[in-house]
């Protein structure tokens, strides 16, 4: 950190001398603590992949989830700060039930993102509090096709063919770039995310300790059961 912007690295409304809001900076790097997580968009589909390890054999598995359903077309995953996670996703559920009340259809993907991305915006320019310690990893279908978005806690959001988030993000996405194509279907789709997040996974991976989620052309957003993600895993060795 320079020097001239120490004096505003507890400021999250003012900005630093080089025009940087250093507390957003911090909140990036929360994010690249967290697990690592990541999304591949295929032609008829979306995937999304985490790194699911517990830090006990003493923690009951069934209550730690990272994979969350908004709608029954679209769901999202993060890597950083857990609890500032839960807080995102019952807004993003909050706003696609008030839509589908007055609408009575599924709020499109690209909606949920916006309002997702406003949350975490408001959070870099208010008084009294501090920006989201979670990336976020979009994916749905909708009369667009599949959709796979990242929103990162400035508020920016951006969408993706492929993408990581969290700790070895970098490796990832270049794993990423040399293996994806506009072609991908959805099961080749899955055969990369799990080829993908072996490659910086520390220790043996398994149907125990990642999770992983499907949204294909029924439109239905659905987590993977530990056999099925086996099976899977089986065929990607």
């Amino acid at each position: 950190m320079d020097t001239g912007d120490s004096s505003y690295s507890y400021s999250l409304t003012t900005f630093s001398r080089s025009g940087k809001l250093l507390q957003i900076e911090y909140a990036l790097t929360a994010v690249s603590e967290g697990k690592t997580s990541l999304g591949i968009k295929a032609k008829n589909g979306v995937v999304l992949c985490t790194d699911m390890k517990v830090g006990s054999k003493l923690v009951d598995r069934s209550g730690v989830k990272k994979l969350e359903k908004l709608t029954d077309s679209c769901g999202l995953v993060y890597s950083g700060i857990g609890p500032d996670y839960r807080v995102l996703v019952k807004k993003a559920r909050k706003s696609a039930q008030q839509y589908f009340l007055t609408y009575n259809e599924a709020k499109p993907v690209r909606g949920l993102v916006q309002d997702l991305a406003a949350v975490m915006q408001e959070y870099t320019q208010s008084g009294g509090v501090r920006p989201f310690g979670v990336s976020l990893l979009v994916a749905g279908m909708d009369d667009e096709g599949p959709q796979l978005y990242q929103v990162d806690p400035s508020g920016a959001y951006y969408g993706w063919q492929a993408s990581a988030i969290g700790k070895n993000f970098k490796n990832a996405r270049s794993f990423l770039e040399k293996r994806y194509n506009d072609d991908v279907e959805l099961d080749d789709a899955i055969h990369t995310a799990l080829l993908t997040m072996r490659e910086g996974f520390e220790g043996e991976m398994n149907e125990h300790n990642i999770e992983l989620a499907v949204i294909g052309e029924d439109r239905i957003f659905k987590v993977l059961t530990p056999a099925e993600l086996r099976d899977y895993l089986d065929e990607a060795n």
